[in-house]
């Protein structure tokens, strides 16, 4: 093993060459010399910077935040699932909360993360060792000391994912090669995050904000090593599947030493905004097209930090967009087919106000594409994620990998995690006030601002209020299932999931005007050019039937929250059951199939907050041993 690693750039520098940070190839070209030592290749700029492109290599792809990572894992609350009834070996198994051992969605992004970690360390070792940050010119000096910064900061990205995915795992922070014996066993988690947010620290001493850098988004910034300090540090202050030593069960629980991790995040998140080089796109949707290569639309620099795709490869590409957008059919000529696995939890769509909110029809994608080019409507338990679309790109035909990229941080979760760390430590002040409406307000279409909700001033009506707006902001982002867990509101929300959809069902209690079915009229997708709000207007839903018996068009910020008309099928137009789709198998685990079909159906509290360690990372070190009840 100790050899395996010792040949780190043999290994890693033609899997570098392909290898961009931004969409348009405009990064970097990396000299490829198999021969290398690594003495010689921490004693150039030129070659540092392409092993720190090992390290960047180990965040997109199938096996990364490219499909599992970031479509797979986190899809599990109440916003998006993963779709299909629960077996404890397919992907299906995660978003029930009952993933095997042994299931093979599991082991390969474990091992990834670790690969990602090795070349972390191997760089962070050697950078400091090199005669050019020690003693080269006062320029070459300061690139070196960036380039560790990114790497000390990679590696907390890679740990943090490994963390609040397995909670206690093996860690190591030095390269295998100086580590005499790798069977390691578990580190207890509050003492990784303790030294990640240790190396953050450095980190942001180290590398420089954008505007000092003129780094593309997709390589770590300032801003990205104080939000990712932020982001983990409420982790750490948050609640987690925790044991006590010795113990293999564990228990959801904060440490009594919180608040002094708030206090971090508020720090680092306050720097941020105090520094004014990033803001809210005035556009929400835009912040999710800039994301799709075609064009930038992001002229505040709202996303901060995001995992590159590019090369059209399993290793280096993202399918995002292909599994997790809108399904287009296999058929389709002009746009190309799109699987479309992640499903909307139905009562999501009810979360956001009707008319008001912009990122409703951006976030869900309540439509699927036909052969002809003709926009159907999905029911209520087949809506997809909107945020991530092939026909916003422009790569058509059997492609799967799109080029999108993976939004890791934006500027508004800097504004909301503030203000949740600011009300948390002095309650609702005025700037965490301020920080939260930010966020509504640009939501929100200007003719609708009053639609707005009042921001409560009480400590735990706000907190309330963070709540719901990371709801509504993140959805699809991989974020909720996270702030669920540090929240320890994973169970309530399961609980109250299933009665939210039981009243769906029976169109009781705040969905009473959900319609059971809906009538539409097949008309040709707008496309690329079309925002996502003028595509879901542009759907022709019947409203009701005239005194003359011809239709009444309506449009879905009408139609689907009215009851349906009531009237026999009408010529030209669709039936597709809304609410009606709905059965108590959906949200009653005792129900005939809900064993395997309701939502989360495996959960159980204290275990399954955690994945299991996979199989063959067990059979591979005698000294893990699989806890939490796994």
């Amino acid at each position: 093993m100790n050899t395996k690693y010792k040949k780190f750039i043999v290994m890693t520098t033609a899997l570098a060459g392909v290898m961009t940070f931004t969409a348009c190839e405009d990064f970097l070209t990396v000299e490829n010399d198999s021969v290398l030592s690594q003495d010689a290749v921490f004693s150039s700029l030129s070659y540092t910077n392409s092993a720190l492109t090992g390290v960047y290599n180990q965040l997109p792809g199938d096996n990364g935040y490219g499909s599992r990572i970031s479509t797979l894992y986190p899809n599990a609350a109440d916003d998006f699932r993963i779709s299909g009834d629960h077996s404890a070996t397919g992907r299906q198994g995660i978003a029930h909360y009952g993933v095997a051992p042994g299931n093979q969605e599991l082991v390969e992004p474990f091992n990834q993360l670790y690969r990602g970690i090795e070349r972390a360390n191997i760089a962070i070792k050697n950078i400091p060792l090199s005669a050019v940050y020690t003693s080269g010119s006062a320029a070459d000096q300061a690139t070196m000391r960036k380039y560790l910064g990114e790497a000390l900061t990679l590696r907390a990205q890679f740990y943090y994912e490994l963390v609040r995915n397995w909670g206690d795992v093996p860690a190591q922070f030095q390269p295998s090669s100086d580590i005499p014996d790798l069977f390691i066993s578990k580190t207890n988690q509050d003492e990784i995050y303790d030294r990640l947010l240790a190396d953050l620290a450095i980190a942001s001493e180290l590398v420089p904000w954008r505007t000092e850098s003129g780094d593309p988004t997709t390589r770590v910034t300032k801003a990205a090593v104080k939000g990712l300090r932020a982001r983990i540090a409420l982790a750490r202050g948050g609640y987690a599947l925790r044991r006590e030593p010795g113990q293999v069960m564990g228990q959801m629980k904060r440490t009594a030493d919180y608040l002094t991790y708030y206090e971090i995040a508020r720090k680092e998140t306050r720097d941020i905004i105090q520094r004014a080089e990033n803001g809210l796109n005035p556009s929400y949707e835009n912040v999710f097209r800039s994301l799709h290569g075609v064009s930038r639309q992001d002229p505040t620099n709202e996303l901060i930090w995001e995992v590159g795709a590019f090369g059209g490869t399993a290793r280096t590409d993202t399918k995002l967009g292909y599994a997790n957008g809108p399904r287009i059919t296999q058929a389709n000529q002009t746009y190309g087919q799109a699987n479309g696995l992640i499903e909307a939890v139905p009562t999501y769509f009810y979360e956001f106000d009707s008319i008001g909110d912009s990122r409703r029809d951006v976030t869900l994608a309540y439509l699927s594409v036909e052969t002809n080019n003709n926009k159907t409507l999905t029911t209520a338990m087949v809506m997809r994620e909107g945020k991530f679309r092939k026909y916003w790109t422009t790569i058509a035909g059997t492609n799967q990998t799109l080029g999108i990229n993976w939004p890791l941080l934006r500027y508004a979760d800097i504004l909301l995690m503030f203000a949740e760390a600011e009300n948390e430590l002095s309650g609702a002040s005025a700037d965490a006030i301020s920080a939260l409406e930010a966020v509504k307000k640009r939501a929100f279409y200007d003719q609708h601002e009053s639609r707005i909700p009042v921001t409560p001033t009480d400590k735990l009506g706000f907190f309330n209020a963070i709540v719901k707006e990371r709801l509504l902001e993140f959805g699809g982002e991989g974020i909720r299932k996270y702030d669920l867990y540090r929240w320890n509101k994973i169970g309530s929300m399961i609980t109250e999931t299933r009665a939210k959809m039981k009243d769906m069902m029976g169109r009781t209690g705040r969905y009473a005007n959900v319609p059971q079915y809906v009538y539409f009229r097949p008309n040709v997708l707008l496309g690329r050019g079309a925002t996502a709000q003028q595509e879901a207007l542009d759907f022709a839903l019947l409203d009701e039937i005239s005194g003359t018996g011809e239709p009444i068009i309506g449009n879905v910020n009408k139609v689907m929250y009215e009851p349906s008309p009531t009237t026999a099928d009408v010529t030209g137009f669709t039936r597709v059951n809304w609410a009606q789709v709905i059965t108590e198998a959906h949200y009653d685990p005792s129900a005939v199939n809900g064993a395997l079909r309701a939502f989360a159906s495996q959960y159980v509290p204290n275990k399954s907050e955690v994945f299991p360690i996979p199989t063959a990372a067990l059979n591979s070190n005698f000294r893990l041993k699989q806890d939490y009840g796994h």
